[in-house]
């Protein structure tokens, strides 16, 4: 995957979980984060903050991977 597939999905979705980026893409979540922070660092993308839980009160969730990034810019 390249920086420009990444853009596209997000451009698309707007809002997205880390875990749905890792399921979509089939990477690693720190990959991801690495390159996520490539377009946060461009002012593209932003991180939304943790909330305590996805929504649910399964309480099974990663908290790391409930973690929100949002495209910000065209």
């Amino acid at each position: 995957m390249i920086l420009s597939d990444l853009r596209n999905y997000l451009r698309i979705q707007h809002r997205v979980a880390l875990a749905d980026l890792i399921v979509h893409f089939n990477m690693d979540a720190d990959a991801m984060r690495g390159m996520l922070g490539k377009w946060i660092s461009k002012g593209k993308v932003r991180k939304l903050p943790l909330s305590a839980s996805c929504g649910t009160s399964c309480c099974q969730c990663d908290a790391a991977l409930t973690e929100i990034y949002e495209w910000v810019s065209d």
